[in-house]
């Protein structure tokens, strides 16, 4: 049973970090692609980054080079470290996974986490 748990959310001021984890359970996360989206209140989910399973990784126009994904292949984990944020990066943040589709369209992954809210104050 395939199983994705965030953690990691919380308050920051503009301009701090944040680092996200997802713990995978019941697969193997580097043999999946893997994925971060975020959902505003009354918005459907959007791509933030994803990680193929070779490890090309991918990510929105509006975090590049703000934020960095990452996976811990020994601890089965998957990491979102988020830097110089945004108070537009206010949102739910939730982890992804899907053995065969890899795109920033949440109608492509199959699992899903929880969520963790992620809040940036101005």
């Amino acid at each position: 049973q395939v199983q994705l748990v965030e953690s990691g959310g919380g308050s920051v001021q503009a301009g701090g970090s944040l680092r996200l984890s997802c713990a995978g359970s019941g697969f193997t996360v580097s043999r999946y692609c893997m994925g971060w989206f975020r959902q505003y209140p009354g918005k459907e989910r959007e791509g933030v980054a994803i990680i193929e399973r070779y490890g090309g990784t991918d990510y929105a126009d509006s975090v590049q080079g703000r934020f960095a994904i990452s996976r811990d292949n020994a601890k089965n984990t998957l990491s979102l470290q988020m830097d110089s944020l945004k108070p537009e990066d206010t949102a739910t943040y939730y982890c992804a996974a899907d053995p065969y589709a890899c795109s920033h369209r949440s109608s492509d992954f199959r699992y899903w986490g929880q969520g963790t809210q992620v809040t940036v104050s101005s």
